[in-house]
């Protein structure tokens, strides 16, 4: 199978559903394929990845299945400058290393990838 580079993008919030579940979970059956997988979170994404969260007790913790993905060879997380700033958060604050990027490089990162995964 030839490699792909995917970017899997995520807008939602964290604990919105079985949503973000069941994207984490295609982004690692996507990585399980040995294809190459990079995630970009936008607008309100950027709480999923926000330290001391506590989800509802009906809700799924979805920040051990972020701090999984490093062993499928997930580590390349963007996350958009402008979507932390208009939510009070500074890239100290979320419990990944990320690479953040502006607004208007958006377009140009994803010119680099042969898949994107809207979300």
């Amino acid at each position: 199978m030839a490699m792909k580079r995917f970017l899997f993008c995520l807008r939602k919030p964290p604990h919105s559903g079985a949503y973000v579940q069941e994207m984490l979970d295609t982004i690692l059956i996507t990585a399980a394929f040995d294809q190459t997988v990079a995630l970009l979170l936008l607008d309100d994404a950027v709480f999923q990845l926000k330290n001391h969260q506590q989800p509802p007790a009906d809700m799924k913790d979805t920040a051990a299945i972020f701090k999984a993905l490093e062993l499928y060879d997930v580590t390349t997380v963007y996350v958009e400058q402008e979507s932390l700033q208009e939510r009070g958060l500074l890239a100290a604050d979320l419990f990944l290393p990320v690479q953040v990027c502006a607004r208007k490089d958006i377009a140009a990162l994803m010119q680099q990838f042969d898949v994107l995964f809207p979300g």
